[in-house]
């Protein structure tokens, strides 16, 4: 679509809106997104030039755009591939790189070549940069092949959801689900990165109510319950397929994976064959034709798009092991993931964010503190993480190396016994400057002062290192002690910087405000107004009306089709960022306050676009520190958290009950917010009060009416808590 639309001469935002509409599904064409989606069949009805769109994209659709480079694959044969295969050189990379096949991966597995799929993880080198890193802080040698799989502070971890740097488990979807899910099993971690992809996703929920005893586990046929016993009568691999194909149509396993990969491709008349094979295999195992026709209806989804085990298996154990780090370890992990993701702002960010949630405190660099990466520094007998100097824009490796090796004699002591003893040679202005703007030099004098000075200081350093070099430093003999030449004292004018500035500097060059958010005064004082935190609006959420503050960050000023002026923006808070979008009419009215450092209390509603969620603004005022008391602000009422007593009497009837209870937790997870939840059970005269800490809830007149449609209105009663 976009490159039709690039060759159409359509406008990039245009295209990228109907583009965004096409859902991000496994398989998806464009005529099945027309069906799938209404928005988009909304605009292919309405707007001639979408039409035109879509039917140019249809009928270059399927065709190869261009010529791609497998991630990770890796062709081998037993003698050199130009006997086998036409080569070229990679479409990116220079001359020398590592050249690629003229044949798809398909065609090379059909003349006999073995093609194989290794991945660089950047998990595995942060594991092993935390193994060290504990052997250096604690003296411990961690064996991860040795580390035991059933650590109780691995799964509290999990099941907690604060999975932030632990692999494949760190998505907003994938974080709601393991909460949801509380693994207390190596396999449970195993079948959710499993099923947590396109297809099997919509079993999850199943899966998660199976486990706990909240729906009777189910199995197609009591035939097949010792295979699908571990994961809760839910297929998740494709070995489980193999398995009951083997054990209910009497296949060999081979003759099962022939099975599976003809399913796979799903061709009709191939897909009719194998259905006719296996009732007929089903029929010798003394099954009928009905339930034999029912088994291969429920296994066929699962053939096209089900994990290997193994490949689940081993993805799991490196999650695994990520989180028994993060939870046993947690300063030396996320020094690790620091060092991993030094020039990367936006992982950068998010990771120091994490360490603020785990009270890790993250100290600003320091010229005589800190190390070239980010490393562990105990203050006040408690681990804290150094902010490395290389991971400074502008300054890297080469630049801080001799800086840190000319401190082994011994902390800097004043600015001109550093510029006497640091080697500035592969320093510049630039590296030198952007040093001084973050802090590191704070022990040697003032921000503004140093700045002011960084000419002066590079030449009294570069006039020092000419000396040593000339064998002049040490030239006076006095009373038998050799002793340095005498050298300028520097006088440094006192230069105030106001904080804004500084904060400025700290986003720009550290990629985060390490020292001070801007907008955590204001976060205070709107903390009342706000529903939701940037971070924590998620798609479960699409639909709701919720309030948000934050800074702005950065603004896209767009136009719709018929050239009325709107704008994109991103919000940030404590939390997080998301995308607010103002379209014209709000726009047209509150055009001067979307410029970026303005710090906003945002009405809006949530909306999904693609595989992200996005606000639409509705409202907006400007925060002032002292708008909360000014009557003009017309600010929302700060909001009342309330609990929810929901009274439930228990009858014989166990399955009913559970099966209410399953739709009392629907119904409460339907309305996202942070009112509590608490059942009262009654059975005969015993009344058992349970306060569900994990639920939360947004009370509205709503959910009340859905409730009490349930319940009846004598069963469900409101606080107001303080």
């Amino acid at each position: 679509m976009r490159d039709v639309g690039r060759a159409m001469a359509m406008p990039y935002g245009e295209v990228d809106r109907v583009a965004r509409l096409v859902p991000p599904m496994l398989n998806m064409t464009l005529e099945r997104a027309l069906e799938d989606s209404g928005e988009l069949k909304e605009l292919y009805l309405d707007d001639e030039g979408v039409r035109q769109l879509v039917e140019n994209a249809k009928k270059v659709e399927g065709v190869a755009r261009h010529a791609s480079t497998h991630a990770a694959g890796v062709v081998i044969a037993k003698e050199p591939l130009t006997q086998y295969v036409p080569l070229q050189r990679p479409t990116k990379g220079d001359e020398g790189a590592i050249a690629m096949t003229q044949f798809p991966m398909e065609a090379i597995a059909e003349i006999g070549l073995l093609k194989m799929d290794l991945l660089g993880l950047v998990n595995l080198t942060i594991l092993g940069k935390t193994r060290e890193i504990v052997a250096q802080t604690k003296g411990i040698e961690i064996d991860l092949s040795h580390i035991p799989l059933d650590d109780l502070k691995t799964f509290e971890l999990l099941s907690s959801g604060e999975t932030t740097g632990v692999f494949q488990l760190e998505g907003p979807g994938m974080r709601r689900f393991v909460k949801a899910l509380k693994p207390s099993s190596f396999s449970d971690v195993a079948a959710m990165i499993a099923l947590y992809r396109p297809g099997p996703m919509q079993h999850i929920p199943t899966f998660i109510r199976a486990k706990h005893g909240l729906e009777p586990i189910q199995f197609p046929h009591p035939a097949l319950s010792q295979i699908l016993e571990e994961t809760y009568g839910v297929i998740v691999y494709q070995d489980q397929v193999l398995l009951i194909v083997q054990a209910f149509a009497g296949y060999s396993l081979g003759q099962a994976d022939v099975f599976r990969k003809a399913m796979g491709k799903k061709i009709s008349e191939t897909m009719r064959k194998e259905r006719k094979s296996f009732i007929a295999g089903a029929k010798r195992m003394g099954f009928s034709p009905e339930v034999a026709r029912e088994v291969f209806d429920l296994i066929e989804p699962f053939a096209g798009y089900a994990f290997n085990k193994a490949h689940s298996v081993s993805y799991a154990m490196i999650a695994y092991q990520t989180a028994y780090l993060k939870a046993n370890y947690p300063a030396e992990y996320m020094t690790a993931v620091l060092t991993m993701h030094m020039g990367q702002p936006e992982k950068l960010a998010s990771a120091i964010a994490e360490c603020h949630r785990l009270d890790i405190p993250v100290l600003p660099p320091d010229i005589n503190k800190s190390a070239d990466t980010f490393a562990i520094e105990k203050t006040n007998g408690k681990d804290s993480i150094r902010f490395g100097l290389a991971a400074i824009k502008n300054v890297g490796f080469g630049a801080v190396r001799p800086v840190i090796a000319s401190r082994e004699e011994g902390e800097f002591i004043s600015l001109e016994d550093f510029c006497r003893r640091a080697d500035l040679r592969a320093l510049n202005r630039r590296a030198l400057e952007s040093l001084i703007k973050v802090g590191a030099l704070d022990c040697l004098g003032s921000r503004g002062a140093l700045l002011a000075s960084a000419e002066r200081i590079m030449s009294l350093a570069q006039r020092e290192q000419r000396l040593k070099e000339t064998g002049q430093s040490t030239m006076f003999d006095l009373w038998g002690e050799t002793i340095p030449v005498p050298m300028p004292t520097m006088e440094l004018a006192e230069i105030d910087v106001p904080l804004n500035e500084r904060l400025a500097w700290e986003k720009e060059l550290l990629g985060v405000y390490l020292s001070e958010h801007p907008f955590s005064r204001a976060a205070r004082h709107l903390a009342p107004y706000v529903t939701a935190l940037c971070g924590q609006i998620d798609e479960e959420m699409v639909g709701q009306g919720v309030v948000v503050a934050g800074m702005v960050t950065s603004v896209r000023q767009l136009t719709t089709k018929d050239g009325r002026p709107f704008i994109s923006a991103l919000l940030e808070d404590l939390d997080g960022r998301i995308e607010v979008t103002a379209w014209p009419e709000v726009y047209k009215s509150t055009k001067e306050l979307w410029t970026e450092g303005t710090i906003l209390l945002v009405e809006s509603r949530v909306k999904a676009r693609g595989e992200r969620v996005q606000l639409s603004c509705d409202r907006v005022r400007r925060y002032q520190p002292d708008m909360a008391e000014s009557a003009e602000t017309e600010l929302p009422a700060p909001l009342k958290r309330r609990r929810l007593l929901i009274n439930i009497i228990q009858t014989a009837d166990e399955e009913g009950d559970v099966a209410r209870l399953r739709q009392i937790f629907d119904i409460l997870r339907d309305f996202p917010g942070t009112d509590e939840v608490c059942l009262v059970v009654s059975k005969d005269d015993e009344v058992i009060n349970l306060k569900l800490p994990d639920m939360t809830t947004g009370y509205s007149p709503e959910l009340q009416q859905r409730l009490m449609s349930l319940l009846g209105e004598a069963e469900l009663r409101v606080e107001e808590l303080s």
